[in-house]
């Protein structure tokens, strides 16, 4: 069996995974290598973005490797049999009933006791919130206002119209899951679910709804919020009812109320519940478990929950895959007869018999998944590369990287390590040009977004930081560019942590200008609400780094008309299906991907795995 120090010395587990497991042993005078090995491995799982440790899939591995993919031993692990009744029998474990730092499920899945806890209570929480179900709804009134609201929609013959299905099954239940990929019209939907929720507040009589929104990220929560405000503008219904939908959006945690700065703090809680009657999840594909677990510990348990994201996205950075887990149904999608009968006896008969589950009402019966994009036209080569590359088809993946006929795609094979390729150093040059060359601060913050370069790594060849350096030097060498102090004019900046003092949020991109009033001054332009501009002396800033590259992770909810996608020359852990999706899916028009055939074979054939008990508590 390998031991902690094999392992340690590896960098397969940290110093902190093993302080633990022998701190927790010598409390509880156990010192079996198994039952420490399965307890530094615990730590290690979440630390690895895993709710728990599959002990039954780690033991069927014939080796163990080290994020290069090197084998630092052979038949490492002991047999399953032998780990489950060491553990089982270990004062360190239980099945939950009893007061032990770890929890062992009867799957044969090793949590933490904290995140065992998040667990079971964040299933609990959907689960009784997918049952509530309002049905206090007048069909007539239903029917001519959703009809009034999605006017707009021209769905083929024989299409459901998944947006207004959404709308219905938001105003009958307690819980709404909306899933779609880019250009589906997420945004457009839920403003118009919101007005629909706003129209039956007044229509009852009753007071107008609280809605609160929220979002993972200062910069996701201000992109909803700009979102939110413009969709209000075209909506069919009275001004009464646009000056009752929030606009104002904040993070989650802020929403919450961190106490003293803390990630695990919260001063809203099931004692202390949000005063809120609709709450609007943007982006929840990048909400953790314990973080999504103290959210709707925190939602009255009357109010309605809208989870909004793309659950064929990155998943969150720490613990857990949650929208992942809500919408793996295992099976063909098929709604209930159960809320089918109650759709047609609200507005009409808006979905299929076919294929219906029995009778009877659940989580099933709260999701809907968009479909139809809106951003990329039937010939789209990004809309058919995504949609290859969700399906896990290697093959036509390639194929359409491949295809000369101008789709918007195509693959370009690398170019020495630590070398930018002739190929994206004209892509630079073209796409950061116009930005470059002008000088009003408003109009180049949108021409930058035109173009950008994204990695799959921070560092290393081909990484965010060697990319940067290289395309700033070829712009340097182009005249586009001056690059002769820390901060120099034209330079695109990325804030890399929230202020909330001076407004900033992680993600979000300024362009350093001339002072107006002082030319040999500096400062930094952001787009603020409504299109108004923001001037900052760099001095104010919260941490920042230059952005003509940025990650893949962090471009989650932008997008560029054209985007240059660099994977590195070797295999890597990050590499998934996931992300190249994500990457592909931030471009609009063109996309060229920087990689071998194999590179991207590897990322297609390869998903995120979290190990996690939800998905089978929900189930």
């Amino acid at each position: 069996m390998t031991t902690l120090d094999t392992l340690r010395a590896a960098d397969y587990v940290s110093w902190l995974d093993i302080h633990f497991a022998r701190t927790m042993g010598r409390i509880a005078n156990e010192q079996r290598p198994e039952v420490m090995l399965a307890a530094a491995l615990a730590s290690r799982a979440v630390r690895e973005s895993h709710v728990c440790l599959d002990l039954q899939q780690l033991a069927r591995e014939a080796a163990v490797r080290d994020g290069d993919g090197t084998v630092i031993a052979h038949n490492p692990w002991p047999t399953a049999d032998r780990w489950l009744n060491s553990l089982q029998s270990s004062p360190l474990v239980t099945d939950g009933s009893g007061d032990t730092p770890l929890v062992l499920d009867a799957k044969g899945r090793l949590y933490l006791r904290r995140y065992w806890q998040h667990e079971c209570d964040l299933a609990a929480a959907i689960g009784a919130r997918a049952v509530a179900v309002d049905t206090n709804v007048e069909g007539s009134w239903m029917h001519a206002t959703l009809d009034r609201l999605f006017e707009g929609n021209r769905e083929g013959a024989g299409e459901v119209d998944w947006q207004r299905i959404a709308a219905l099954l938001a105003a009958m239940r307690r819980l709404c899951v909306i899933s779609g990929g880019p250009g589906t019209g997420k945004t457009y939907t839920v403003v118009k679910i919101l007005a629909l929720l706003v129209e039956m507040s007044l229509q009852r009589g009753e007071r107008l709804p609280r809605i609160v929104l929220v979002a993972p990220t200062g910069k996701a929560a201000a992109r909803l919020s700009e979102s939110i405000r413009k969709a209000k503008v075209g909506l069919n219904t009275t001004e009464v009812v646009k000056a009752a939908i929030s606009d104002s959006a904040a993070t989650i945690h802020r929403c919450l109320g961190s106490i003293g700065g803390s990630a695990t703090r919260f001063r809203h809680d099931a004692s202390n519940p949000l005063n809120a009657d609709v709450v609007l999840v943007d982006e929840a594909s990048m909400v953790d478990v314990a973080l999504m677990a103290r959210l709707l510990d925190a939602v009255p348990a009357k109010a309605r929950l809208i989870l909004l994201g793309d659950k064929d996205q990155l998943a969150s950075v720490e613990a857990g895959a949650v929208l992942g887990d809500i919408c793996n149904t295992g099976a063909p999608r098929a709604y209930s007869h159960q809320l089918i009968d109650e759709i047609s006896r609200l507005a009409g008969e808006l979905l299929p018999r076919a294929g219906a589950a029995p009778a009877q009402t659940g989580i099933w019966d709260c999701i809907v998944q968009l479909t139809r994009s809106y951003r990329y036209a039937a010939g789209s080569g990004i809309g058919a590369l995504a949609r290859a590359i969700n399906d896990g088809d290697v093959e036509t993946t390639l194929k359409y990287l491949s295809d000369t006929s101008d789709g918007g795609v195509m693959r370009v094979d690398p170019a020495g390590e630590w070398t930018l390729s002739d190929t994206l150093r004209t892509s630079a040059l073209a796409g950061f040009a116009d930005y470059l060359h002008e000088d009003e601060p408003g109009k180049q913050l949108r021409l930058l977004e035109r173009f950008r370069v994204l990695c799959a790594h921070r560092r290393g060849s081909g990484g965010v930081e060697t990319m940067n350096g290289q395309v700033q030097e070829a712009l340097r060498e182009a005249g586009l560019i001056v690059p002769d102090e820390s901060i120099y004019v034209g330079q695109p900046i990325m804030v890399r942590r929230n202020d909330y003092q001076v407004r900033l949020f992680n993600g979000d991109v300024g362009v350093v200008a001339r002072d107006p009033q002082r030319s040999d001054a500096r400062l930094v332009v952001f787009e603020g609400d409504e299109g108004a501009l923001r001037w900052l002396a760099p001095s104010r800033l919260p941490p920042f780094e230059t952005v003509f590259a940025m990650s893949i992770h962090k471009s989650q909810g932008s997008e560029f008309d054209e985007v240059a996608v660099v994977l590195p020359a070797q295999p890597s852990p990050v590499l998934t299906r996931e992300l190249l999706y994500t990457a592909v899916t931030r471009s609009r028009r063109r996309l060229t991907i920087h990689a071998t055939p194999e590179i991207i074979r590897y990322a297609v054939e390869r998903r995120i795995e979290r190990a996690s008990g939800l998905r089978d508590r929900l189930w």
